[in-house]
């Protein structure tokens, strides 16, 4: 009888010590900005009430919701004309009426206006976790990922876009990174949609350029094609976005004259200008460009959209964000602005592996291995151990008294620095015998000096 290998689904992955402590260190990093400048941890349900999510990421984001069905019978509300019609989206709104998150953003509006008499704007908060998307499966893009996202709820300060851009700077200056910093703002594409007479198939357009990159311009264009937009505008979108470089990185206050008819479009430029003024005054590592290509498909931002991809790995994006003027206005809490950005852990994590820049030893392993000889020995250990730990060093002790060889190769596997050998000898001259396992040599400490050298040699 033959046994089904078991598995996990595509787009998901396990984490093993070694991933899982390198992840740590990036959610660390983040996390040990983010607070730097103020910004405190909330943490919200990985469920949400569909109504919650439907309608805020755009049609296609829609479709890559996870749903829930309801519990016990979820068919018994269902007649059996219902069944038959075929209408998959209508049915599937009647039996489940909770689905797994796609963001962080939308749960913290919701969050935001839930709990609007606890707060104290402007709010500044950052999350860590994981968010899930009936997305296809590919280098870079995964099922099950986790966000890392920092917001100001608020407050209509483009001080906030500053500091975010100057987080994330430092946030891959402190992994090693080299990045590219892109901005650009909605209202200048809003200006682009009036301009060539679609203002208000602004959405459209920008679903259809946050594609750009991935699917390149004829793709592009035949998607605004399949949506209605004339041959004669597309054309014009693709002089102004498309064929000519030094448009596409021309400073914002070269499009007034083409926007000058476009109240929306020139508050953008004013917008963007000010900010890139601001930017100015910062010590960035990263490269900083205006481009005008970058659109992000998300329905909420209203206003500078910041898109970070590495210098030397093509992976697409690996921090993303903006500003969104109103979308707790959806949930019922009216003229309340905000804007953020999430870094994207999966992808950060790929570069870094990569380019190699992972410490070689592993963050969270243990610091010394205690061989054990015997029960005798063992228990002699035990008070030594407790000295290590209470003097914050990791140490463990190999819990069967196997052959040396066995436990030397044991802390091998395990990257494990040094090896503490305690015998008889050691034992009535109170003393501990270290080896190095990267040089082989071997050190007699007592316990006190033990713990100075560890520590010093973390």
């Amino acid at each position: 009888m033959s046994t089904q290998k078991p598995g996990i689904p595509k787009g998901t992955r396990d984490f093993g010590p070694v991933e899982t402590a390198r992840r740590n260190l990036i959610f660390i990093s983040i996390s040990n900005v983010f607070e730097k400048y103020g910004y405190v941890r909330i943490e919200t349900p990985s469920m949400e009430y569909l109504d919650t999510l439907l309608g805020k990421y755009g049609e296609e984001g829609d479709k890559l919701l996870y749903k829930i069905l309801n519990s016990g019978d979820f068919l018994s509300g269902l007649d059996q004309k219902e069944l038959s019609s075929g209408d998959s989206n209508s049915i599937s709104l009647r039996i489940a009426e909770k689905g797994l998150r796609y963001d962080l953003t939308v749960p913290f509006a919701r969050y935001v206006v839930q709990h609007q008499h606890e707060i104290v704007f402007p709010f500044k908060r950052y999350q860590i976790q994981p968010v899930w998307r009936a997305d296809r499966p590919q280098k870079g893009r995964y099922r099950e990922f986790c966000q890392c996202d920092a917001d100001v709820i608020g407050s209509d300060s483009l001080f906030n876009e500053l500091e975010l851009i100057r987080i994330t700077d430092e946030v891959f200056e402190r992994l090693g990174i080299k990045v590219k910093i892109k901005l650009n703002n909605r209202k200048i594409l809003a200006g682009f949609a009036e301009y060539i007479g679609y203002p208000e198939r602004l959405t459209d357009i920008t679903t259809a350029l946050d594609k750009f990159e991935k699917a390149g311009v004829e793709n592009v264009k035949l998607e605004l094609q399949e949506k209605g937009i004339k041959n004669e505008a597309i054309q014009e979108l693709e002089r102004i976005l498309f064929l000519q470089e030094e448009e596409k990185l021309m400073k914002p206050d070269r499009l007034k004259t083409l926007l000058r008819d476009t109240r929306t479009g020139l508050l953008g430029i004013e917008e963007l200008t000010t900010l890139l003024e601001y930017c100015g005054q910062l010590r960035l590592r990263a490269s900083l460009e205006f481009d005008l290509t970058l659109a992000r498909g998300l329905n909420y931002y209203t206003g500078a959209i910041i898109e970070v991809t590495s210098a030397d790995v093509e992976i697409g994006s690996l921090c993303a964000g903006g500003r969104y003027d109103d979308l707790t206005g959806i949930f019922g809490l009216k003229n309340v602005s905000g804007v953020g950005i999430s870094f994207g852990a999966e992808r950060i994590y790929d570069v870094m592996l990569q380019l190699n820049l992972f410490p070689k030893e592993i963050p969270g392993s243990s610091k010394v291995i205690f061989v054990n000889f015997g029960e005798k020995e063992a228990i002699h250990c035990i008070g030594l151990l407790e000295k290590l730990r209470d003097a914050g060093i990791a140490a463990e002790l190999y819990p069967d008294p196997a052959k040396l060889k066995k436990q030397l190769a044991y802390a091998d596997a395990r990257n494990v620095p040094f090896v503490a050998l305690v015998g008889g000898d050691e034992i009535r001259q109170s003393v501990i015998t270290l080896r190095n396992m990267s040089t082989g040599t071997q050190e007699v400490f007592t316990i006190d000096k033990l713990k100075e050298y560890l520590i010093h040699n973390a």
